[in-house]
């Protein structure tokens, strides 16, 4: 343009975007959380939904693509590996994030081994825990703005008792930034997502 160099990108018609938290161990052992599905707003995420709704077929792809990925990096550790699924079924890459993923916050919670183990057993040279899903997770941000009418309330959202908090530690609250996540656990992922939803909304009463 005008003699200057450009990146000349196509537009994408996306479906969804989903996501598969991965992990390589020291011996070069595999494994992996599924597929996830992941809704933002404002660009940023804002739930999770674990496993995601997506074909098997699909699903399968997407965690050989994320194998290949880890194996030809050599990565020891976590690697999230965000894909777009677009209108006509294709899986493209879309970011790749080299360590515990927001993501995959929901499988301290919802997995025999969470992300941040793995992280840790990795880097130790110990052997890979499991990655069993035990029940089907949804897993809601929360952000700064929750803080605009002074401290959320608490209480009203763990009245849900599938509903789990976490709390970051972050001493000041801003819009955009995150601060936290609740991760509901139920017997389907569509009431898992509702659950915590409505749990976030709980939040502000």
């Amino acid at each position: 343009m005008q003699g200057q160099e450009c990146v000349l990108e196509a537009w994408i018609e996306f479906e969804k975007e989903v996501s598969v938290v991965a992990v390589r161990g020291a011996d070069g052992a595999f494994v992996h959380y599924g597929v996830v599905e992941n809704d933002h707003k404002n660009h940023i995420l804002d739930l999770t939904r674990a496993p995601g709704r997506v074909s098997p077929g699909l699903a399968l792809e997407a965690i050989e693509i994320s194998r290949a990925v880890l194996e030809k990096l050599d990565v020891i550790g976590v690697l999230c590996v965000e894909f777009f699924v677009t209108t006509d079924g294709r899986l493209l890459i879309n970011e790749l994030a080299p360590r515990p993923h927001n993501s995959g916050h929901f499988t301290f919670d919802a997995c025999i081994t969470s992300q941040f183990e793995q992280q840790l057993r990795a880097a130790c040279g110990l052997p890979l825990g499991s990655t069993e899903l035990l029940r089907p997770a949804a897993m809601a941000n929360l952000m700064g703005d929750l803080w605009d009418n002074g401290e959320p309330n608490w209480a009203a959202a763990l009245a849900m008792p599938d509903v789990k908090l976490h709390l970051y530690g972050k001493m000041s609250a801003r819009p955009g930034r995150k601060m936290g996540h609740l991760t509901a656990l139920a017997a389907s992922v569509d009431a898992a997502a509702e659950m915590a939803q409505a749990a976030r909304v709980m939040l502000r009463k």
